[in-house]
C-alpha cells in the first residue's frame, strides 16, 4: 500500500506543477486553487507512504514522478522541447525510480 500512497502523490504533485504554472504566478484563481489542494493531498500521501518507505527512498521516488511526470505534461501539454537530451535525462531519472524501488523491496 505504501507504493500506491507513493504514486497517487507523485502523481498530484505533477498537477499541482501544471497548475502552477496554469496560475500565472497565482494571478488566476482556480489553477491556484487546484495547485494547493492538490498540494496538501500530495503531501498527506507522501506522508502515509514515509510510514513504512525509508525516507531516502520515498522522497526520491515521489520527486523523480513528478519530475518526469512534469516533463512529459510539459511536451504535451505547453509545448516544451522535446529534443534527445532532456528525453534521455527524464530516462536516467526513470531507472533511478525503477532501481529504488527493486532495491527497497529487497532490503525489506
Amino acid at each position: 500500500m505504501p507504493w500506491i500512497y507513493l504514486l497517487g502523490a507523485g502523481l498530484l504533485e505533477v498537477l499541482w506543477a501544471s497548475m502552477m504554472k496554469q496560475s500565472d504566478g497565482l494571478t488566476r484563481p482556480v489553477p491556484t486553487l487546484i495547485m494547493l489542494v492538490s498540494m496538501v493531498a500530495s503531501f498527506a500521501l507522501l506522508t502515509l507512504a514515509l510510514r513504512t518507505l525509508p525516507l531516502g527512498t520515498g522522497y526520491a521516488v515521489w520527486t523523480g514522478i513528478g519530475a518526469v511526470g512534469a516533463f512529459i505534461v510539459g511536451i504535451i501539454a505547453f509545448g516544451d522541447a522535446l529534443t534527445l537530451g532532456r528525453v534521455l535525462s527524464a530516462t536516467l531519472i526513470l531507472a533511478g525510480i525503477v532501481g529504488l524501488k527493486l532495491s527497497t523491496d529487497n532490503a525489506h
